[in-house]
């Protein structure tokens, strides 16, 4: 099994799954907004609260069939599960969701892209045989380029910066690379579904009490608005897991550039469900530059092996 998951093209198939799930994520949260007329900061917390908390219970179920047993986790396993859910779905998605209500799902899209040029460093330095190699360094410059490239408007970089909207996005995403070093660490001893299942269900319902505690609350209830959190629940279930499976496999670096698709996923299903501008040259550009990296890096994996 492990060996599978090492392999390259199971690795690009599984991680560009992921990255198309977690790119149809902005621009279904803001119609979600919508569907659920959410507009103040605690109500866009407790959305996301009981978002992550159905995708813990999704992930539970679907460890549980696959084991044959409820999955409890052992006393040691507490620590990491408490980490995580801290730092990868607590914090996390308290910055994303106010930063993406103050700002496109294009722009959230590309700003995300960040966490994998800090996950790349944060590795190297935290984690043992993580090097930061010239490989690392020019993929990961290729993949910001890419992020360069697809927000350029008019021959200019769209320079505008609100503290609420990108700074808190450039926040959750440091947030998203310590969560993915800290997955590589305790994953190690503890399996993946597991893990995802319970820091998921954890970290959800500190995000429905931080929600409530702001006063939010969700009245407007559709089968429209249940249909889409379902679906933000499932693919949060599928994509954590797969991507824990994936961390605890093969090094951070290696999976971490994979991830400079999300804002080209981003962009083109913002586009096409939001209506925002995203069909041009600089797309294709963009994605030509992140390929090219994420070529790179597996290129240098490929060497170390030989």
């Amino acid at each position: 099994m492990s060996e599978r998951l090492q392999n390259k093209w199971v690795v690009l198939a599984l991680a560009t799954f992921c990255c198309l799930l977690w790119g149809s994520a902005y621009p279904c949260v803001k119609i979600g907004y919508s569907l659920f007329d959410i507009e103040t900061t605690g109500a866009q917390i407790l959305f996301a609260g009981y978002r992550f908390t159905v995708a813990g219970g999704i992930t539970f179920l679907i460890a549980a069939f696959y084991f044959r047993k409820w999955v409890i986790p052992r006393r040691d396993e507490l620590k990491g599960i408490v980490a995580l859910g801290l730092v990868q779905t607590t914090c996390q998605y308290i910055f994303f969701y106010i930063g993406l209500s103050n700002t496109t799902g294009v722009k959230s899209a590309i700003i995300g892209a960040a966490s994998n040029f800090f996950t790349i460093f944060l590795a190297h330095y935290i984690l043992k045989g993580e090097k930061l190699t010239k490989y690392k360094i020019v993929g990961s410059v290729l993949g910001m380029a890419g992020v360069v490239i697809i927000q350029v408007n008019g021959g200019a970089i769209d320079g505008s910066f609100s503290f609420f909207g990108e700074g808190f996005l450039l926040i959750a995403s440091l947030t998203t690379a310590l969560g993915s070093v800290l997955t590589r660490i305790f994953t190690r001893s503890s399996d993946a579904m597991l893990l995802t299942a319970y820091q998921l269900m954890f970290g959800g319902v500190i995000l429905i009490g931080v929600g409530l505690l702001m006063g939010g609350s969700i009245t407007q209830i559709s089968a429209a608005g249940l249909w889409l959190l379902f679906y933000l629940a499932m693919l949060s279930a599928l994509a954590f897991t797969i991507w824990t499976i994936l961390l605890k496999y093969n090094p951070v670096g290696r999976i971490a550039i994979y991830g400079f698709m999300f804002p080209i996923f981003g962009v083109i299903l913002s586009g096409m469900l939001l209506g925002e501008a995203f069909l041009s040259l600089r797309t294709l550009a963009a994605l030509a530059s992140v390929s090219f990296g994420i070529w790179l890096v597996n290129r240098e994996t490929e060497n170390s092996k030989c």
